[in-house]
């Protein structure tokens, strides 16, 4: 089995650490994908890293990770909320799921209460900022041991 884990972020999160830093924080992506890369290696684990604010684009993703990878992290941003063609790409995908948003989606607005993608997640980590990440790896090399 691959000992890979993707990574795969929505629309607007390449501006992380500029946009509304009072809700997402001062940390980038960057400093996140170093931190997840770090943590994965302690695991064992290589990461794949991507980021796009073309729906498509993560669905391909999504798709080369069923026979590249052996889990996944996403942070569909607003796809979160609208996207019916992540949730079908992830249940294609047949591999565990961790959904991470950085904010508390269920304390914002309304329409950030629902998730297409929380179906088809095996855990589901919001609010705990950038360092949701890093607990989506410890949780994956948890749940794959």
């Amino acid at each position: 089995m691959a000992r890979t884990i993707f990574v795969l972020n929505g629309p607007n999160l390449n501006l992380l650490g500029h946009r509304k830093p009072e809700i997402y924080g001062s940390t980038t992506l960057s400093d996140i994908e170093q931190q997840v890369r770090e943590r994965a290696s302690s695991h064992g684990f290589e990461i794949e890293f991507f980021q796009s604010n073309h729906e498509g684009a993560l669905v391909d993703e999504i798709q080369r990770a069923r026979t590249q990878a052996c889990a996944m992290i996403i942070n569909p941003a607003a796809y979160t909320h609208t996207s019916v063609a992540l949730h079908d790409a992830l249940e294609a995908g047949e591999l565990p799921v961790v959904e991470v948003h950085l904010s508390n989606i269920h304390k914002r607005e309304v329409f950030r209460h629902h998730s297409f993608v929380s179906p088809q997640a095996t855990a589901i980590i919001a609010g705990a900022g950038a360092f949701g990440y890093t607990m989506a790896v410890d949780f994956l090399a948890q749940h794959l041991a």
